[in-house]
């Protein structure tokens, strides 16, 4: 059990991934127990569902959201929407230790004055993954993605500006966090089939926070 919190106590380091990009590897550790506790909590108002892309595809990942709008999908079309379809009420409002630990990683990217509209929470368990794509439903097109890792490791798949461009494959642990945004805004990126296991602080999942600047 020790192993899982050895990443724990190194201290924050930073990887430049390319221009406009950065891993922030351990930035958000200390903090990841009341991130996990305000996920819960948003999750009571707005649960986690497995949404539908528009092919008929079911996502493995399960996904809620908070903030100003919430990203959505179903056999319409991806889109953001201020009310979740599922209560039909707005989604919860953005906790202020989300808002701030967002702007801190953004800065540290150089993108200052971060102000995101909505953060997908995303829970992966065994198998779950997500398939390479770009973040293309957003209109502010310079902004950065800033994505939160917590709970189980993952494997993020980290490519270029084309579909066919070589992969890396970086793995994540909790409090690591991955920055992206300006030059390298439509970078293709994914995550690998999360490998089965346990966390002290999520069990047998891995959730993800990916905040993102809409309009």
């Amino acid at each position: 059990m020790s192993s899982l919190f050895e990443h724990d106590s190194l201290p924050p380091s930073r990887e430049a991934l390319e221009d406009g990009a950065i891993l922030l590897r351990g930035f958000t550790t200390s903090e990841a127990p009341q991130l996990v506790e305000q996920v819960t909590r948003i999750a009571q108002q707005a649960a986690f569902r497995h949404l539908v892309t528009p092919g008929g595809y079911t996502m493995s990942v399960a996904m809620t959201n908070c903030g100003r709008v919430g990203w959505v999908s179903d056999r319409t079309g991806y889109r953001y929407d201020p009310v979740d379809p599922d209560t039909q009420i707005p989604w919860p409002a953005m906790p202020p230790s989300f808002l701030d630990l967002a702007a801190r990683a953004a800065a540290e990217a150089g993108f200052a004055a971060y102000d995101p509209d909505a953060c997908l929470i995303n829970r992966y368990v065994a198998g779950a993954k997500l398939s390479l794509h770009q973040d293309r439903d957003e209109k502010d097109a310079w902004a950065p993605i800033v994505s939160v890792s917590l709970g189980l490791p993952a494997t993020f798949l980290w490519g270029g500006k084309r579909r066919s461009d070589p992969v890396r494959r970086l793995r994540l642990e909790s409090g690591d966090v991955v920055v992206w945004g300006g030059p390298a805004r439509f970078i293709y990126h994914g995550v690998a089939p999360l490998k089965d296991g346990e966390h002290p602080l999520t069990g047998a999942a891995r959730i993800n926070l990916t905040f993102r600047k809409v309009f």
